[in-house]
């Protein structure tokens, strides 16, 4: 979350259930933050234990997929409407409606002419598509967005969360707080996207093989999708120029750094470590300088920045950022700010962003800052200057020795590890204790941790094996609600069982596709005891 934090406190591992203010204290962002997580993991963890690893209510169930010819001659997928929970995310397909416009002329009166046909607003899609999709953002311009020209192959759900600021939704800014005060929250949002996967990617054989075989496959192939393949270790270490530092600093602090920082490690560039960079920042990458008009090199922004420590310098790296890019998770090259018009709100970057970004202001384009330089020849490494020379603005990842941030914060990347894009960790430097807060062994070793994210969630939706062949993958469950019986009534009930919502005897039901829900068999009542339960599964096995 690229947001200005002091630090992460949520750790599951310490089964919190609730934080608990105490009168007179001093309230941080860490304690509302780590609130909201224990309740999102309580309630996401509850949905995944009844529901599964995915499913949507019967009658509602969404992301139903089928195949059409689309725009440009290219096929498209029509996304049904609906409920959708994933690892018990909620993933909402529902298409919103557009709202009724005050019409431009009064109503006509009985008698009287009306306004012109040609003035009614065009018909809207109740449903997305593949090329629609709220957070896709697929160009037919690019071959690796297409569906797959030959079949068959799967549809499925790619689920994950990430950060909005004022500066992505305007929307989210108090107005009232006036331009000179900085923003309050930011918001995270549940991202999904609809895309293909080759049946080659899964290893299977035949046009049609069965659900549970696909369904298996993918289930394999999610999992090492969404594995994390790297990890990573920080350390504090006096610096050789540690005697540098002004006084205010204690000579024995390990970090020499002036303030309180978050930093932030994130991988731009991903793949092994010979192709793989980072990039990192002191302030969790917060500063963002949303973009009124970009003119070639130049860009006119919004503001520079509340004060000289989170504004942007001759020579700082920034990230041409807007909501396409942050969805479709890419690694354009970070550009370097080689002049600042501060009258003119102004800003001259060493190149042009990447093409489609930054040029579309309803995607509110904006630039981010990150804190790593490149070292000039025969310099030691200081503040704000990274370890080696750059590779498209980032930082190439070195793996098995400890690399210089700044200020004595070091960096450590385990050998072997795969990168991908966006994984990011966190480091809280504290000027009260001279070091960084990080996990480590008994003989204080720093302790390697896996990124805190992205964490990425799939589900199986479609099989598409023909123009008019798309089975159902996904699954549905019911509803647990149901009359309530007096005792007497219940014991001399003909059908045997309690009544649904409407008043009739309530029945075991299956996918919207005829094929059982998760956990569902209607040879055998809904309730059972631990014991009869755990004595079936004995017998007949576990479903997957």
């Amino acid at each position: 979350m690229h947001a200005d934090l002091s630090r992460i406190t949520y750790r599951p591992e310490r089964h919190y259930s609730a934080v608990v203010a105490q009168q007179g204290r001093v309230q941080l962002d860490a304690d509302a933050n780590e609130q909201t997580a224990i309740q999102l993991f309580g309630s996401r963890t509850l949905a995944a234990d009844l529901i599964g690893p995915h499913g949507g209510p019967q009658g509602a169930t969404g992301f139903h997929i089928e195949l059409r010819g689309g725009p440009h001659e290219l096929d498209d997928l029509v996304i049904g409407g609906g409920r959708y929970y994933v690892d018990g995310i909620l993933c909402d397909a529902t298409r919103p409606r557009p709202g009724t416009p005050v019409p431009a002329a009064p109503a006509a009166k009985e008698g009287e002419a009306g306004p012109a046909e040609a003035d009614a607003p065009a018909p809207a899609d109740e449903t997305w598509t593949y090329w629609s999709q709220p957070d896709g953002f697929r160009d037919p311009e690019r071959p690796g967005d297409r569906l797959p020209s030959q079949f068959p192959y799967l549809v499925y759900l790619k689920v994950w969360e990430r950060l909005v600021t004022a500066a992505e939704d305007p929307a989210l800014r108090e107005v009232a707080l006036g331009a000179a005060l900085p923003d309050t929250a930011a918001r995270t949002k549940v991202v999904w996207q609809v895309l293909p996967l080759p049946a080659s990617e899964l290893g299977l054989d035949g046009d049609n093989p069965p659900a549970q075989e696909i369904r298996t496959a993918f289930a394999d192939w999610a999992r090492r999708a969404a594995a994390p393949a790297c990890r990573l270790a920080a350390r504090s270490r006096r610096p050789d120029h540690g005697d540098d530092d002004p006084c205010l600093v204690a000579p024995e602090a390990r970090y020499r750094g002036p303030e309180n920082q978050l930093y932030r490690v994130e991988v731009h560039e991903g793949g092994t470590a010979g192709a793989a960079t980072f990039k990192w920042s002191r302030e969790n990458a917060s500063p963002a300088f949303p973009v009124d008009a970009l003119d070639g090199t130049w860009v006119e922004l919004a503001s520079l920045g509340g004060d000289d420590k989170l504004s942007l310098h001759v020579g700082d790296r920034v990230e041409f950022v807007d909501t396409a890019y942050s969805s479709r998770g890419e690694a354009a090259p970070l550009l370097r700010v080689e002049e600042v018009d501060l009258p003119g709100r102004r800003v001259r970057l060493s190149g042009e962003p990447a093409p489609g970004v930054g040029r579309r202001p309803e995607l509110h384009p904006f630039l981010r800052r990150w804190d790593h330089r490149e070292p000039g020849p025969h310099r030691t490494v200081r503040r704000g200057e990274g370890p080696g020379r750059l590779r498209h603005g980032a930082v190439p990842v070195e793996e098995g020795g400890w690399l210089p941030l700044e200020d004595g914060v070091e960096v450590y990347f385990e050998a072997g590890g795969s990168y991908r894009t966006g994984d990011f960790w966190l480091i809280p430097a504290r000027t009260a204790t001279g070091g960084v807060e990080w996990p480590t062994d008994p003989a204080r070793r720093p302790l390697l941790q896996h990124p805190l994210g992205v964490v990425v969630h799939h589900a199986p939706l479609a099989w598409v094996h023909g123009e008019q062949a798309v089975p159902d993958l996904r699954y549905a469950f019911r509803p647990l609600a149901a009359s309530v019986q007096p005792a007497d009534d219940a014991a001399t009930d003909p059908a045997g069982g309690p009544e649904g919502p409407d008043g009739t005897p309530a029945q075991d039901s299956g996918d919207v596709d005829g094929t059982l829900s998760a956990g569902a068999d209607p040879a055998h009542p809904r309730s059972q005891t631990t014991a009869e339960a755990e004595a079936e599964a004995d017998e007949t096995g576990v479903a997957d």
